[in-house]
């Protein structure tokens, strides 16, 4: 026989494990995902990352003026290679590190005359701190540990919307963990 003691304990956490489930579904339909943001562009309207939806992007912090600013070339190289399987890319130029003071000109003079890039730029942003555009305050609540430390910091979106992938500035975009990371977003 099951006494009152054991039917309330087993009534409790059956009670309590179905609480938790629902917390989980609703926190997980209500979590938001990279989707959700935009960025302005480089000279007029906005790049939308739902226009992304379904596909892995490749989201970079930016500047003319860095030690990194090579890695321009190697991104260009990264777009040719994938982006007919479906992989996005935004470069987004940020003067958080004092290597970016130019204009949208000077900026699309660098990027698209200098190094050839063809995949779209975003207007100037904030990627550290308090004033961070919003997708970079959403990455660093995702990845606190790996936010941008420097220019030429990569997130790698997978198809979910969600950071598959985060490679330090030091990481050159044509590095073999990159490219497997992105083939193995693009198979998933």
């Amino acid at each position: 026989m099951i006494d009152r003691r054991t039917m309330i304990g087993v009534g409790l956490a059956v009670l309590g494990s179905s609480v938790a489930a629902a917390t989980v579904r609703a926190e997980g339909m209500s979590r938001m995902t990279a989707y959700a943001f935009s960025f302005p562009a480089l000279t007029e309207g906005a790049i939308q990352l739902a226009d992304y939806t379904g596909r892995p992007l490749l989201v970079v912090n930016t500047a003319s003026m860095c030690g990194y600013t090579p890695q321009y070339a190697g991104l260009q190289q990264l777009w040719s290679e994938f982006q007919a399987r479906g992989l996005g890319m935004i470069g987004v130029p940020s003067n958080d590190f004092n290597q970016e003071p130019g204009s949208p000109t000077d900026i699309a003079e660098t990027a698209q005359h200098q190094y050839g890039v063809t995949f779209p730029i975003s207007g100037k942003v904030v990627v550290t701190g308090p004033n961070a555009h919003p997708f970079y305050k959403w990455a660093a609540q995702a990845r606190p540990k790996e936010t941008p430390g420097w220019n030429f910091h990569k997130y790698l979106l997978g198809r979910d919307g969600y950071i598959a992938d985060v490679f330090p500035s030091a990481v050159e975009p044509t590095d073999t963990r990159v490219k497997t990371a992105i083939a193995r977003a693009l198979a998933g």
